[in-house]
């Protein structure tokens, strides 16, 4: 039996608003002015922190954008996940249970965000580093549940899941959020069963 996880003190709870109000500050002026014209100093006084509390939460402007708490928590979901799913079914469930509810409170901020990474050439460079930084998080949680399963089909399930994803993210972007994320995510992991 798993003791519950203590919830997060003061000190805390008043960063992650502190990164949060960063975050959403720098979402605004990016929207408003445009990332290349937004500076630093700019997204700090929007958010009421110094510079250097920015860097103290997001180490590059680019940090900004591309930092959240998805990652681990798709991981935390990939871990949970019952033991008689096979891996690519398990990535599929906790995405989507992790999408759902990220979907459900953040749907206009995830639109925003993924078109500015798709849309601003310096974001969409680091792409490939982030997405391999996340394609290692899930290839550990997959092991975690099928440490018999070779590294090379756990890594492919995990890239393959990804990509997926990517794709389903491109598809909503290109149409302004009017698609459905859930149900283009649904038909991309269709796409990789196709027998």
């Amino acid at each position: 039996m798993s003791t519950p996880t203590p919830a997060p003190g003061l000190r805390e709870r008043k960063k992650a608003q502190t990164r949060r109000t960063i975050q959403e500050e720098a979402l605004r002026l990016f929207l408003a002015k445009g990332y290349q014209n937004t500076t630093v100093e700019e997204i700090s006084a929007a958010a009421g922190v110094s510079h250097m509390t920015f860097f103290r939460h997001f180490p590059t402007k680019e940090a900004v954008v591309e930092s959240d708490d998805y990652d681990p928590l798709i991981a935390r979901l990939i871990q949970e996940r019952p033991p008689h799913e096979d891996s690519l079914t398990a990535l599929r469930n906790a995405l989507g249970r992790g999408l759902e509810a990220v979907y459900a409170t953040g749907k206009d901020a995830l639109l925003a965000r993924t078109r500015l990474i798709f849309e601003t050439p310096a974001l969409r460079a680091r792409t490939w580093d982030n997405q391999y930084a996340t394609q290692q998080l899930f290839v550990e949680a997959l092991r975690s549940r099928t440490p018999d399963e070779s590294a090379l089909s756990t890594r492919v399930v995990a890239a393959a899941a990804l990509g997926a994803v990517t794709a389903a993210l491109a598809a909503w972007v290109e149409s302004d959020g009017d698609l459905d994320l859930p149900s283009l995510v649904d038909e991309a992991f269709r796409a990789l069963r196709p027998f």
